[in-house]
């Protein structure tokens, strides 16, 4: 069986951004821009969990979930 090369993980051990390729955004007021994205993850169950989140402490505001470019979850839509 061959062996697969792993990109290695950042020094401190966790994953590197391009591992982590779920997103939680938390928009604009105006819902025009992304204002930060709030956490990254490796997992949908997690980036599933983080967005609960998100919305619980932001009401009103937009809170979008990506894998990649794709739009997972969006409460603004």
């Amino acid at each position: 069986m061959p062996h697969q090369h792993k990109k290695p993980a950042s020094q401190d051990g966790s994953p590197d951004n391009d591992e982590l390729s779920y997103a939680v955004e938390l928009w604009t007021p105006d819902r025009k821009s992304v204002e930060k994205v709030v956490a990254r993850a490796f997992t949908i169950s997690l980036a599933r969990a983080i967005f609960r989140a998100a919305l619980d402490e932001n009401p009103g505001r937009r809170i979008v979930l990506r894998h990649g470019e794709r739009i997972v979850e969006d409460n603004g839509e």
